[in-house]
């Protein structure tokens, strides 16, 4: 097994080698196709985030935030605290830098694939679904692209991403009480946790996308939120070595050591893969969230999910770093992962803080879980609209939490690396391709705009855009006379 894990490790080394050569790329490219929306666009994310949802037949759909916070719940997880950890560990200080390049340059790519699973949705029976598969059915005519990224998909997030969210559940809780898991040792927490995440995600997952977007809406920013305090906390108690940590990063991210010493690349990969593996920016997984919202234009959802990778890696990343960091740890010959910031916090707060961060692990941990679950929920109705099958899904993803929490994964880490690679590189080329569309609905959105008008969307609006079935006006948000009696509300209110 030690001889399989570590060949996988040096596969997936290589593969990621090209990856990030693809990811930049794309995402360079994509910054000059759109005129660099995610900086530019960043107020009209604030501003979309709080649209209301539209109904159809009588029934109200899922709003902007519900989907952003679904998503945000997938992306928001153990990598943020472990993952975050670990990159500094293993890359030093300027690991971190390089997490908010591959955030600024990885965001264009998060508007695109979002805007993309909008345009591309179909209608269900729940309400809305989309996603790479979708794209690349619709947009590229390749059903055989959309299948291949619909297997990956759902066994990485619905199975592999799974089980290791769960084993760092049962570690962070077993480091929070000093009991040893190890080899074997003291069972009886990995199962009674086991089964306690079992339940509670079972509870969720049968409820379809409502039920799951409900949950997360309320848990993601009351969870975000404590974390946020709790990390600004540390940073007020050493105000006076912020300038000192920010010297790290910049001198650890550009530094003659690293240089000299053939290290520099290591601080740029583990700042990157950490900082992709968090906001997942690029990799095709926000889109099947994003295309549940029912909203007014494609190009919305495209702002609100490019919001999600700054409030990711720019907020919830940050702070763990910082707290890191200004603990001094030791870094560049150990892995350490969520051990590592627990320590840290208990050294700045006290032992209480090793107990908040470790119910923030297990909400985080949780929540993206449950995202997770839906990423392959919508990819298996893309391939098959088959209630057993369905069900199976459902009871399969239930057994990899559970055997997540009861057995070692150092091969599912792995894994979980390679897969992720393999999926990203699927979505970017389906981006690469469909470029010129997203640029396109993006100008019909921006025209509207500076017309004074809310923009809405209808299939036909842009000729040569073909395989739309969700824009057919019959969602009443993409109606401009809902805008308008929206408008007059707010008038009335002011008085």
């Amino acid at each position: 097994m030690e001889a399989l894990t570590e060949l996988v490790g040096t596969v997936g080394e290589y593969v990621w080698y090209v990856v990030f050569a693809v990811l930049i790329g794309v995402g360079l490219y994509l910054t000059v196709r759109t005129k660099a929306i995610q900086l530019r666009g960043i107020p009209e994310m604030f501003r979309v985030l709080t649209d209301p949802a539209g109904e159809e037949d009588g029934r109200k759909g899922i709003s902007s935030f519900r989907a952003f916070t679904v998503s945000a719940a997938a992306r928001v997880g153990t990598g943020n605290i472990a993952g975050v950890a670990i990159a500094i560990t293993l890359g030093g200080p300027g690991a971190v830098f390089w997490m908010w390049i591959i955030a600024a340059i990885g965001a264009a790519s998060a508007f695109v694939e979002s805007l993309l699973g909008q345009l591309y949705k179909v209608k269900t029976s729940d309400g809305y679904v989309g996603g790479p598969a979708y794209y690349m059915e619709r947009g590229l005519n390749k059903r055989w692209m959309g299948v291949l990224f619909a297997v990956i998909i759902t066994v990485t997030y619905g199975f592999v991403f799974n089980s290791v969210q769960s084993n760092s559940i049962v570690d962070a809780v077993a480091g929070s009480f000093n009991v040893d898991v190890t080899e074997g040792q003291n069972m009886w927490l990995r199962v009674v946790l086991g089964l306690a995440l079992v339940v509670i995600t079972a509870l969720v997952i049968f409820g379809g996308i409502r039920s799951i977007s409900a949950v997360t809406q309320i848990l993601v920013p009351v969870m975000a939120v404590l974390y946020l305090v709790l990390g600004l906390l540390v940073v007020v108690l050493n105000i006076t070595e912020i300038p000192a940590m920010f010297g790290m990063i910049i001198e650890g991210a550009f530094g003659i050591r690293e240089f000299i010493t053939g290290g520099l690349i290591g601080v740029i990969i583990q700042g990157m893969k950490r900082g992709l593996f968090s906001n997942e920016a690029g990799m095709g997984s926000a889109p099947n969230a994003g295309a549940t919202a029912s909203i007014s234009h494609p190009a919305k959802q495209g702002f609100v999910q490019s919001l999600g990778v700054f409030f990711d890696t720019m907020l919830v990343c940050s702070i763990t770093a910082f707290i890191v960091l200004l603990s001094n740890p030791t870094y560049g010959d150990q892995r350490q992962g969520a051990s590592l910031t627990q320590t840290a916090l208990g050294m700045q707060l006290g032992e209480w803080a090793v107990h908040f961060l470790t119910v923030a692990i297990f909400l985080f941990g949780w929540s993206s879980v449950i995202g997770n679950y839906y990423y392959g929920e919508s990819n298996i109705r893309f391939m098959t609209r088959s209630r057993v099958t369905m069900g199976v899904y459902r009871f399969a993803v239930l057994v990899c939490v559970f055997m997540g929490a009861v057995l070692a994964l150092d091969l599912v880490w792995s894994l979980a690396d390679l897969f992720m690679a393999i999926m990203a590189t699927l979505n970017l080329i389906a981006l690469v391709m469909l470029a010129g569309v997203a640029a396109k609905v993006l100008q019909n959105y921006m025209e509207q705009r500076k017309a004074g008008v809310e923009p809405v969307f209808k299939a036909g609006d842009i000729p040569g855009i073909h395989g739309l079935s969700a824009w057919d006006g019959t969602d009443t948000v993409t109606l401009p006379i809902f805008w308008e009696q929206r408008t007059q509300e707010r008038n009335t209110a002011r008085g």
